[in-house]
Parts: C-alpha cells; sequence; structure tokens
C-alpha cells in the first residue's frame, strides 16, 4: 500500500478521499489550512495543518512527512465564491506549488484535480459542444476564473509530464458534481437545496448539465488509479461520474428545455444515459462507479420521483461542476 499526501483532506470532497483511501489501507496524511475535529478523522489518518501558498510550506510538509504519492485537491472550490483574481491566483499557485514541490523531491505519483467547468458549459454567452456524451476529447473552453484555473492546473500536471518523461507518473481528473454520504441522507448541497429537491426540479441540476458523482466513488476511483498509473500513459486526465444522470427523465427529452439547440446533439442520451462518458477511466484504468442516486438517496419516493418541496432555479445558474 501507498503514503499519500491528500491537500484539503478537510473539504466535501477531501473528507470522502481520505476515508475511503485509509480503509483501502493506505497510510494517508491528510494536509489543509483547518483541521478536521477529532471525531471526524478516519482512524489511521495522520492530519497536518499548513498554508499551502506560503513560500516553501508545500516543500516543507512534503519532505516531514515523506509520501510516495500525492493527491491535490485544495482549492477555492465554487465559483464566484470570491473575486475572480482571487480564485484564479489562489488555484493556479496552489496546483503549481504542490506539483512543483512533490517533483522537486521525486515522489513518484502525483494527481491533480480538475473540474468539468473546463468545457465552458453555462457560458453567459451561449455555448454548446460538438457532441454528447462530453468526454475528454471535448474542447475546452472555460469562461471564468474557476474552470481557467482547472484547466491550468491540468496543463501543470502535463507540463511536469513532458519534462520528467516516465522519472514521475501524473495525472488529473474532473470529477463531476460531488455528493458527500450526508447530503444523501438530506443535508443541504453546496447550492443550498437538497438532493431530493434537485431531481424534483431538473432547473437545479440543468447547470451542471446533469452530472453527479459519490464523494465515496471518486476514492475509489482515486485507488485505482494509483495502482495503474505506471501501465497507462503519462499526463492522461479522466472525468469520473456516476454511471448515470441526475435526472427522473431521460437527458434526451431535458436537454432542449435547458439547452437551446441541443435537441439534435442529445438525441442519444436516451434512458438514464449521462452527459458526461466515464468511457476513458473504464477502459484505462478499469474503474467503474458503484453508487448512483436510485441506490443512496434517502427519501419518500413515488413513481421513481422523490416527494420534495420544489425549488426554482434559472438554467443559468452558477455550479461547481
Amino acid at each position: 500500500m501507498s503514503r499519500i499526501f491528500v491537500t484539503g483532506g478537510s473539504g466535501r470532497l477531501g473528507r470522502s478521499v481520505v476515508a475511503g483511501l485509509a480503509e483501502a489501507g493506505h497510510d494517508v496524511i491528510s494536509v489543509d489550512r483547518d483541521a478536521l475535529a477529532a471525531d471526524l478523522l478516519p482512524a489511521g489518518v495522520v492530519q497536518e495543518t499548513g498554508d499551502l501558498l506560503a513560500p516553501g510550506e508545500a516543500l516543507r510538509l512534503l519532505k516531514e512527512t515523506a509520501p510516495d504519492a500525492v493527491i491535490h485537491l485544495a482549492a477555492i472550490a465554487v465559483p464566484f465564491s470570491a473575486p475572480e483574481d482571487v480564485i484564479f491566483a489562489t488555484n493556479t499557485r496552489l496546483a503549481y506549488a504542490v506539483i512543483s514541490a512533490a517533483t522537486e523531491l521525486g515522489i513518484g505519483r502525483i494527481i491533480t484535480a480538475s473540474s468539468p467547468t473546463v468545457l465552458g458549459y453555462g457560458s453567459p454567452a451561449g455555448w454548446l459542444p460538438d457532441s454528447f456524451p462530453l468526454d475528454e476529447r471535448t474542447t475546452p473552453k472555460p469562461w471564468n476564473a474557476y474552470a481557467l484555473s482547472k484547466l491550468i492546473a491540468e496543463q501543470t500536471v502535463q507540463m511536469f509530464a513532458a519534462a520528467q518523461g516516465s522519472k514521475i507518473r501524473y495525472a488529473a481528473f474532473r470529477p463531476c458534481y460531488v455528493i458527500s454520504p450526508e447530503e444523501w441522507e438530506g443535508a443541504p448541497t453546496q447550492q443550498g437545496h437538497t438532493l431530493a429537491e434537485r431531481l424534483a426540479d431538473p432547473a437545479l441540476s440543468a447547470p451542471a448539465l446533469f452530472n453527479y458523482v459519490d464523494a465515496r466513488d471518486v476514492a475509489d476511483f482515486l485507488d485505482v488509479l494509483l495502482q495503474k498509473m505506471d501501465s497507462i500513459p503519462n499526463g492522461e486526465t479522466f472525468f469520473v461520474g456516476a454511471a448515470d444522470a441526475l435526472a427522473t427523465a431521460p437527458l434526451a427529452e431535458l436537454m432542449p428545455r435547458f439547452l437551446p439547440g441541443s435537441e439534435t446533439l442529445a438525441a442519444g442520451l436516451t434512458g438514464t444515459s449521462p452527459a458526461f462518458s466515464i468511457a476513458k477511466a473504464r477502459t484505462l484504468l478499469g474503474w467503474e462507479p458503484k453508487r448512483s442516486w436510485r441506490t443512496e438517496l434517502k427519501t419518500t419516493t413515488l413513481n421513481d420521483e422523490p416527494s420534495a418541496t420544489l425549488v426554482t432555479a434559472g438554467a443559468g445558474s452558477k455550479e461547481t461542476s
């Protein structure tokens, strides 16, 4: 098993990643500015606090903890939650500080989190892809500082991979709209409404093109990726999502309501098909998500439709992923 340094380990995704990797048998070092309460820290996980933007801090923590793999999650995680220049500077500097320090120390496996938002959906100027489902070949068209910062994080690992050859292995991943375990139980999502409400009112999930992923499936993906990095091309990027859409109707019906001009493009998204393809992760890694809203959501249902208070949101609402 590996000794893994996880930045942003106290965050929504980080908590599940740290717990999942520890449960898989890895030695995990969780690093964040804010420490988790002792009762929330998984057994056996070492917790370190520090500001990774401070000069030399990433290098110091990596030297002290001596991991053999790094997973970089730390970032301002919500678009427009801070001034655009702050989001851009924070996220790009964090990615470069952590990846460059890990590279300097010769840590063998380095992974950074990106975002599906790099593709540019939700642009106020309008957006349509060349085709659905969206995948890693879809052209990125970021339109805000958050999305651009995530694309630069991907390019940062690709830059280091180009310079290092096969000596150090790098990868990036784009987790879809992350659902943490407590949110299946009814806790509000980062947009403030519940999952039952997202399903009852398609306008709430439409800004993110109905994408989602269980945070525990992301942890499982990272465990598999760490095992397979030596046998796949260096510097690869992967979409990580659920095998279905966060919707009670086919996206072929829903997408044209919220994405003008997409009728023909979305025609193939029948049944439960999601807008984002995970075929690359399946093919290269043999990874498969284990969880769906149909199996995880704890709510009273009627004809497969959650009983929930409807919440109105415009199709142009801003989402993280």
